[in-house]
């Protein structure tokens, strides 16, 4: 069986990142990562694992479609056959979801359709939630709101900060992305509307 090519978008330290490339091996590689951000630390990581790591700016397009488009050829220039959300900060455009369509993955530190946007886990912490989590899905051209593929629940503890609650998230994170890349690289990912059948 070949191996999964997968390609990574990240905007910061890639944490996420690392872990995807500390599991990678028969079943995927990682084989370009691509940073909105020249200085993101992701992009070191990239290096450092013998990944092509690939800054695009996008001051340097004439609007989002641009950009992405952009985005788009790197990935396809590298023959990625999975897209990976890991950080990016930034909502993809309808022409770079359509051009991976059902092979784009987020993660997103909250059991959505909980707590979407930028600031999970402290909407989660001011809701006063007992339990939280992650969310594994599939992108589409809504914002944290495509299929579910797996998701993973964190408990809320007495004392807990943002950053004490994000750090356990992150744990549990990096544990349940590679999961469901290797799911996908099995072909074992199956979309039916909003529903994923793990087969």
């Amino acid at each position: 069986m070949e191996s999964l090519r997968v390609g990574v978008l990240l905007s910061g330290s890639g944490t996420n990142l690392q872990a995807i490339l500390d599991a990678a091996g028969v079943e995927y590689s990682v084989v370009v990562v691509v940073s909105d951000k020249a200085d993101a630390f992701g992009l070191q990581r990239a290096r450092d694992a013998g990944v092509p790591a690939v800054h695009v700016d996008p001051r340097g397009y004439d609007g989002r479609d641009a950009f992405n488009e952009a985005i788009a050829d790197v990935l396809r220039a590298h023959d990625a056959g999975l897209v990976c959300l890991a950080g990016f900060m930034r909502i993809l455009a309808p022409n770079l979801v359509k051009a991976f369509e059902n092979r784009i993955l987020n993660i997103h530190p909250a059991l959505l359709p909980a707590f979407p946007g930028g600031h999970a886990v402290r909407d989660a912490l001011d809701w006063g939630v007992k339990i939280t989590g992650t969310t594994v899905h599939l992108v589409d051209e809504e914002v944290d709101h495509g299929p579910i593929v797996l998701q993973r629940a964190v408990p809320v503890e007495a004392g807990d900060t943002e950053d004490s609650l994000h750090e356990r998230i992150k744990e549990v994170e990096h544990v349940l992305y590679p999961e469901a890349i290797r799911l996908f690289a099995a072909g074992r990912i199956h979309v039916d509307g909003r529903r994923v059948r793990i087969g």
